[in-house]
């Protein structure tokens, strides 16, 4: 997938790029038919509402669906920005140059010198491979922010915690980037950011924090890790039922509250090794800042209770960032992203009905996509600690640093 010189232009992944996204504009704009039930229905439903609401001055505080930091309004109203079309075109208008200004980033990022061309690729086929739902939902503009923020990070700390906290008042898990940031200015940047973002969406519209409230009511959604005690469960007499719950479809029922109490405690687990994984860190290379920032959203992604298929869109996203330094030791996992992305898309939309009555075709489909997950993440979290942790620091050669200290102002 890598371009042998950097100086070439790179016609192939160009063409590929335009050619996929030509197919998922004809896909959301219904041109052609996608297998499934219709993924455009968030847009021109559930969004199109937030947006009558959200033109009022107030946020849709008494529905229990929306469930996002106050700064997601500013992606909901976004589609007033091209008021010669109609909101959903105009949405799928805004995800297609959202996700163009990600493929121009990668690819400026890959063709620097020692960098590779390698995360353009990763996005080009990784986004195809989700299908028309990318483009139905708003976390690609999401995780431009965020691949912006990490590119950004290893020469200005700064502009990565401005990102990084503004990503994280429009989708919280845009916070989790700074995992690998060491300087204190990444952390203050973005603590101020969200700050001041939040104060003032406190004082100018009502309802800016029920998301909160909604978040933690939430059960467990059907495509989850956790999901699959319940879809095994199903053929054994389980009692429970599988309902439109929170804006999404989850198993509710007995024992339900016990694995979602379990996701969180695998939550606690993984934030508790991120932990010490920074305590332990001996050193930090451009390319690691990436692949931790990788590593935390992909564990905290497959230990909670919801895996919606958008959440393939940020792993897809952070995984094409590492891939973009020669030096990453995220090949593999990335893979298995990839991999994961053609099971998340016949998991939903194609064979969702399947998935939903835990049909052993939807059901086996889940298992691998959670598998593939679970090793990604596995392998992810061991290859960080393996080059950060376990490895010594590389030396300098005593040359270089004779000319190091040449160069050092007296």
């Amino acid at each position: 997938m890598e371009i042998s010189s950097t100086r070439r232009f790179p016609v192939w992944l160009l063409v590929t790029w335009g050619v996929t996204r030509l197919a998922l504009l004809l896909f959301v704009f219904k041109v052609w038919v996608f297998p499934g039930p219709d993924v455009t229905t968030d847009v021109s439903v559930i969004y199109h509402g937030w947006y009558e609401t959200l033109r009022t001055g107030s946020f849709p505080h008494h529905d229990v669906t929306w469930q996002y930091p106050p700064a997601a309004a500013l992606a909901i109203l976004s589609p007033a920005l091209l008021p010669f079309a109609d909101y959903a075109h105009a949405f799928f208008d805004l995800v297609f140059l959202a996700d163009l200004a990600v493929f121009c980033l990668l690819q400026y990022a890959g063709l620097r010198p020692g960098r590779s061309l390698r995360g353009a690729w990763m996005w080009t086929v990784g986004v195809a491979l989700l299908g028309p739902t990318v483009y139905a939902r708003y976390d690609v503009m999401v995780t431009a922010v965020a691949v912006a923020a990490l590119l950004a990070g290893t020469r200005h700390p700064r502009v990565m915690g401005v990102l990084a906290g503004f990503g994280a008042m429009v989708k919280v898990w845009p916070v989790l980037l700074l995992a690998g940031a060491l300087r204190s200015k990444a952390w203050i940047a973005a603590a101020v950011t969200a700050g001041g973002l939040a104060v003032a969406f406190a004082l100018t519209m009502p309802g800016a924090f029920s998301f909160l409230t909604f978040q933690r009511d939430r059960g467990t959604e059907v495509e989850s890790l956790g999901s699959l005690v319940f879809h095994v469960a199903r053929r054994y007499g389980w009692e429970g039922e599988v309902r439109l719950n929170y804006g999404s479809v989850e198993f509710l029922g007995p024992y339900v509250d016990w694995v979602s109490g379990a996701a969180l405690f695998l939550s606690v687990i993984a934030f508790g090794w991120l932990l010490l994984w920074r305590l332990r860190v001996r050193h930090m290379t451009p390319p690691a800042i990436a692949d931790a920032a990788f590593v935390a959203v992909l564990v905290f992604t497959v230990t909670s209770r919801v895996i919606s298929p958008q959440y393939m869109v940020w792993l897809v996203g952070l995984a094409a960032v590492c891939l973009c330094f020669r030096g990453s030791r995220m090949t593999v996992p990335a893979v298995l992203i990839l991999a994961a992305c053609l099971a998340t898309v016949l998991e939903f939309p194609v064979y969702f009905g399947d998935v939903v009555a835990s049909d052993p075709l939807g059901v086996t489909l889940l298992f691998v996509r959670n598998g593939l997950l679970v090793a990604a993440t596995v392998t992810a979290a061991r290859q960080l600690w393996l080059g950060t942790v376990t490895q010594p620091a590389p030396t300098v050669p005593p040359q270089a640093s004779r000319t190091h200290e040449s160069l050092a102002p007296s």
